[in-house]
């Protein structure tokens, strides 16, 4: 994979595919008469808008920061995350209740073969769709990639359901269509959940305590520092700021203490790639021992 492919890439790539297999699986769904394939297909479709709401936040959070963004817009990322996961509950709840509906008044007519392979086609395309934007998330560390691979993910899972189901109504196991969307259902609405679960965590400043620890450890060890008062973080897009306050020998003068500052900054820069760490500098207080 190139290294200086953005995740803008992925996201076309998506809705690419998603375009092509739609129109595929609407046509063939009608074709071979089967109503699953053309679920499918309809899926696809609101997955377009998806991958769309994932490739605009992505253009919005590369705007430069202006007088009411100080910050920047990276943050949008993070909210197109959002409305990502919104979309994909909805479309795992549709399924639910349209396969819970289908084992009430199911009928016994199976499709032709021509809509598995179909299906089984739509599945190997997006489990490629899916390894392709997982890399490049964890090669762009971005949020908004890493929630649409996983919906590349459920999507593929939803066109495995329905070969299953296919299959199963041409021995005669016409309930296994049904049961097939209601399992494929549940796993949609899981990874939404779970990506709502993450993003929201990191929108509200949220961060790994265990991670957090690592970094004062290592500020800590740092020649000049003798205490780390406190390590704060965030993320911004994909990247992290982080906020430090150590404590130095209170008789050292401005310049001497600004290169402690500017140490603890290129080793985070250099081990854990953080660009923005803001530094605080207190003098140490000694606290004489009690008799």
């Amino acid at each position: 994979m190139n290294k200086n492919m953005t995740p803008e890439a992925g996201a076309w790539l998506s809705i690419g595919a998603y375009i092509g297999l739609s129109v595929i699986k609407l046509i063939v769904g009608y074709i071979a008469n089967s109503q699953a394939l053309r679920a499918d297909g309809l899926n696809n479709l609101s997955d377009i808008v998806v991958s769309a709401a994932i490739l605009i936040g992505l253009k919005i959070s590369k705007k430069p920061r202006d007088h009411n963004h100080p910050y920047g817009h990276s943050r949008a990322e993070h909210i197109s995350s959002l409305v990502a996961a919104f979309l994909m509950m909805f479309i795992g709840m549709e399924v639910l209740i349209e396969g819970f509906y289908s084992i009430v008044h199911f009928k016994k007519e199976a499709p032709e073969w021509l809509a598995a392979w179909t299906g089984g086609f739509s599945a190997l395309v997006m489990l490629g769709v899916y390894a392709f934007n997982r890399r490049l998330a964890k090669q762009t560390k971005s949020q908004a990639m890493e929630a649409a691979a996983k919906d590349n993910l459920s999507d593929a899972l939803v066109s495995i359901g329905t070969v299953i189901g296919i299959i199963g109504a041409q021995f005669q196991l016409f309930w296994f269509d049904p049961l097939a969307a209601i399992i494929v259902g549940i796993m949609i609405c899981k990874t939404a959940w779970e990506i709502f679960s993450e993003t929201s965590h990191m929108l509200t400043d949220g961060f790994d305590e265990h991670i957090l620890n690592e970094y004062k450890k290592e500020i800590a060890l740092v020649q000049g520092v003798k205490k780390v008062a406190d390590v704060k973080a965030r993320m911004l897009g994909n990247e992290i700021i982080l906020d430090v306050t150590i404590q130095v020998d209170p008789q050292l003068n401005v310049v001497k203490s600004h290169e402690i500052a500017d140490r603890i900054e290129a080793m985070m820069k250099e081990q854990h790639n953080i660009q923005t760490t803001h530094i605080h500098v207190e003098p140490a207080v000694h606290v004489p021992k009690r008799s």
